[in-house]
C-alpha cells in the first residue's frame, strides 16, 4: 500500500476542490485517519483507505525535557526506529528531523554513528515527523515554521528523497514553510553541495558539519573525510555561495583535547576567509559509551574569542533537551535492533 505522504501535493489523488480539501486535512489539520475527513464523500474516504497508508509510524514515544524540548522516537511500519526533536522557543517552533535510520557517515562522536546504517527514509517518513510532532504537541502542523534536516542520517546521501520532502514542506498547499527557515545539514558531501546549489526553485539554507579545520583531525573523527577532503568541501561551499549568494553555516562540535586547540581556531579562521559564513560552536552532547567529552567552558570561550577577533561571525549553540537524551541517536541506540528492523 502506498504512503500518501510520499506524494508531491500536485500528485495527490482527487481533483480540484476535493484535492485541496484532502491537502488541508493532511497538512492543515493533521488528520490521522481518512474517516476524520468528514467533508469528503464516504465513498471517496473508503477508496482512499483501501489505496493509501496515511500514517508512516506504528508507534510514537516521547521524552520531555525540562527546557521544553521533546524527543520523539518513531517506530516505522517495518519496525525500524528513528528520532526527531521538537524545540519550542518564544518566537518560533522548530523541529529537527531525520532523513535515515542510523547513519553511514559514522562520525566518531555521534550516537547515531554508533548505530550504523539502517536505511533511507522515504519523503513521507521525513514529512510525517512534522505531522506527528504537531499532533503530539496539540498544535496545527503549519504552526511549525522552522525545520532543520539535522537529525539522524546524512541528508546528502538520501538526496532525492530529502529534496522531495523539502518541496512538500515548502509547497503552499502542504506546510507552506519559508525557504529561509529550512536548513539542510551535511557532514561535507561535496557532490551533494554542488547539486543543492543547482536546485534553483528550492532556496533552502545549507549547514556544513566541519568539526575540524585540519585533515588529520577530521579524518580521525569523521570517516567520510577520507573521501571528501577539506579542500574539496570548501571548494564546493564557495561554488554554492557563488551560485546562490546565500550564507553558509559551519557546525563545529567542541571535543575536549581533539579539535578545540587555539591553533585550530586560527586555521579555521583562515579557512573561512572570503566566505560569507557563520560558525556554530556546539558543546558536545554526551552519551553513554562515547569516547569523547565536551570542551570546557573556558576553552570554548577562548576558541570563540579568537575566531571573533579574526573577523569570524561566530556563536555558541547550546544543546537543548540533554535530560531527554536529545543528542541524535541516543534513544534509538538503547534499542539494539532498532536499525535492523527487529524493534517492536
Amino acid at each position: 500500500m502506498e504512503l500518501l505522504l510520499d506524494l508531491h501535493p500536485d500528485a495527490y489523488p482527487l481533483e480540484g476542490f476535493r484535492r485541496r480539501q484532502l491537502l488541508d486535512w493532511v497538512y492543515g489539520q493533521g488528520a490521522g485517519t481518512f474517516d476524520a475527513m468528514t467533508n469528503l464523500p464516504a465513498a471517496t474516504r473508503q477508496e482512499l483507505e483501501q489505496t493509501y497508508l496515511l500514517n508512516p509510524f506504528r508507534l510514537i514515544e516521547t521524552v520531555r525535557s525540562a527546557d521544553g524540548s521533546v524527543k520523539y522516537l518513531f517506530t516505522l511500519q517495518d519496525g525500524r526506529q528513528m528520532e526527531a526533536v521538537y524545540m519550542p522557543y518564544l518566537d518560533r517552533k522548530t523541529i529537527c528531523v531525520s532523513t535515515m535510520v542510523g547513519c553511514p557517515a559514522r562520525c566518531a562522536f555521534c550516537a547515531t554513528g554508533a548505530m550504523g546504517f539502517g536505511r533511507n527514509l522515504t519523503p513521507g517518513e521525513i514529512v510525517g515527523q512534522v505531522l506527528a510532532v504537531a499532533g503530539g504537541e496539540d498544535i496545527a502542523p503549519r504552526e511549525i515554521r522552522n525545520l532543520v534536516f539535522m537529525g539522524m542520517g546524512e541528508a546528502m546521501l538520501n538526496y532525492d528523497n530529502t529534496m522531495l520532502a523539502a518541496r512538500i514542506l515548502l509547497h503552499p498547499g502542504a506546510l507552506g514553510m519559508s525557504k529561509r527557515r529550512v536548513t539542510l545539514s551535511t557532514v561535507g558531501i561535496a557532490r551533494g553541495i554542488r547539486r543543492l546549489a543547482a536546485e534553483d526553485d528550492l532556496g533552502i539554507k545549507l549547514a556544513i558539519s566541519l568539526h575540524a579545520p585540519d585533515e588529520e583531525t577530521r579524518k580521525r573523527i569523521i570517516p567520510t573525510g577520507q573521501v571528501n577532503s577539506i579542500e574539496e568541501i570548501m571548494s564546493a561551499a564557495r561554488e554554492y555561495q557563488d551560485v546562490t549568494g546565500r550564507r553558509i553555516t559551519m557546525e563545529y562540535t567542541m571535543l575536549r583535547g581533539i579539535n578545540d586547540h587555539l591553533w585550530q581556531a586560527k586555521l579555521l579562521a583562515e579557512l573561512l576567509r572570503g566566505l560569507v559564513s557563520h560558525v556554530n560552536l556546539i558543546p558536545m552532547n554526551p552519551w553513554p559509551g562515547s569516547d569523547f567529552e565536551s570542551s570546557t567552558e573556558e576553552q570554548i570561550q577562548a576558541f570563540y574569542d579568537l575566531l571573533e577577533a579574526r573577523g569570524v561571525d561566530v556563536s555558541v549553540r547550546r544543546s537543548r533537551g540533554r535530560d531527554a537524551g536529545a543528542a541524535c541517536g541516543q534513544l534509538a541506540l538503547k534499542r539494539p535492533n532498532a536499525h535492523s528492523g527487529g524493534a517492536a
